[in-house]
C-alpha cells in the first residue's frame, strides 16, 4: 500500500484499527460503504462513550468536524453558550476525545492616541480543538450527519457526499504529518523549537515554525489532485505580508507534485516536500 493510501485509509480509521475487518479485496471506498453503510450498527459502537452521539454532544462534535475547528464559532453552531460548550469540551478533553490547539496570535493592543479600527473591535482570538483519533473526526464529520438514513438502510446520500468531500477527510492529516516530517527534516541541522498551524485575523496558515537558530519557517499543505504553481508560493508570501510574518523560509506539501516552473524558480527560500518525502516517516 503506497504513501496516499496509508494517508486515506489513517483518516477514515486512525484509532479504531484493530477493530475493524480489513478486506484487502476492497478498494477504500467499498470498506466505507460496508463499515458505515452495511454494517453501520456494528461501527456505530467504535464512538466511545456512546453518550457522545446523544444531543448536546453530537451536536457539538459535528460543528467542530464540518467547520474550521474554532472553538468560540463551534459553540455558536451548535447552538451552545460559551459556559455550557466549555464544561462539555473540559470533559470531552478529560476523556481524550478532543484536545485544544492553542492560538499562538499576538493580542491587539491600541496604540496611544489612535482607537482601534471599528472592525477590529469586536474580535476575539479563538482556540482550535482537534480531535484525538481520526475516526471521531470522520464519523462527526461524514458519518453522523446521515446516522438515520444509515440506521435504515439508505446509504446513497452519504456515499454522494463522501465521494464529493473525500479530500477534505484527509487535509487535517496531510498537514499534521506536514508538520512532523518538517521537525524530522531539521532535527540534526537546526532543530525546531515550536510548530503547528497559525490563525489570525487577516488569514491561516497550515504551518509556522520556529527553529533553535531563530528562523521562523511558514507554509502551506496542498492535498490536491493537481501540481503546485508558482502561483501558490505568491499567495502564501502575500498572506504573511498582510499578517505581518517575517519568513525566513517558505515551504509547501504537496500530494501531487510540483509544476515545473515552481521546482525551477532558484528560490533561495523556499522548500518543497512531495509524497514520496512521507516515506521518512514511515521509516522512522
Amino acid at each position: 500500500m503506497g504513501v496516499e493510501e496509508l494517508l486515506e485509509y489513517f483518516a477514515v480509521y486512525g484509532g479504531v484499527e484493530d477493530r475493524v475487518e480489513f478486506d484487502f479485496f476492497e478498494d477504500l471506498e467499498e470498506s466505507v460503504l460496508r463499515h458505515f453503510g452495511r454494517e453501520f450498527s456494528l461501527s456505530a459502537q467504535w464512538v466511545e462513550p456512546a453518550y457522545l452521539r446523544e444531543s448536546p454532544y453530537r451536536n457539538l462534535l459535528t460543528a467542530l468536524a464540518r467547520g474550521d475547528a474554532k472553538m468560540l464559532g463551534a459553540f455558536r453552531r451548535a447552538g451552545l453558550g460559551e459556559g455550557v460548550g466549555g464544561s462539555m469540551l473540559g470533559d470531552l478533553c478529560e476523556r481524550g476525545v478532543l484536545e485544544i490547539e492553542h492560538s499562538r496570535e499576538a493580542p491587539i493592543r491600541p496604540v496611544p492616541g489612535r482607537p482601534i479600527r471599528k472592525e477590529l473591535r469586536g474580535y476575539r482570538i479563538q482556540d482550535k480543538v482537534r480531535f484525538r483519533r481520526p475516526f471521531d473526526r470522520f464519523w462527526f464529520g461524514f458519518v453522523e450527519p446521515y446516522a438515520s438514513a444509515l440506521e435504515r438502510g439508505e446509504s446513497d446520500a452519504f456515499l454522494e457526499n463522501y465521494r464529493r468531500h473525500r479530500e477534505r477527510a484527509v487535509t487535517l492529516i496531510f498537514e499534521q504529518l506536514s508538520n512532523l516530517l518538517l521537525e524530522l527534516h531539521f532535527a540534526s541541522e537546526d532543530p525546531l523549537l515550536s510548530r503547528g498551524s497559525h490563525w489570525d485575523y487577516h488569514s491561516e496558515f497550515d504551518l509556522l515554525a520556529h527553529t533553535k537558530s531563530g528562523r521562523l519557517i511558514l507554509g502551506e499543505c496542498k492535498y490536491t489532485g493537481r501540481p503546485v504553481c508558482r502561483n501558490e508560493l505568491k499567495k502564501l508570501k502575500e498572506k504573511a505580508r498582510v499578517s505581518g510574518i517575517r519568513a525566513d523560509l517558505f515551504v509547501l506539501f504537496s500530494r501531487s507534485g510540483f509544476s515545473r516552473e515552481l521546482r525551477e524558480s532558484g528560490e533561495k527560500d523556499l522548500l518543497l516536500f512531495e509524497l514520496g518525502d512521507f516515506q521518512r516517516l514511515l521509516k522512522g
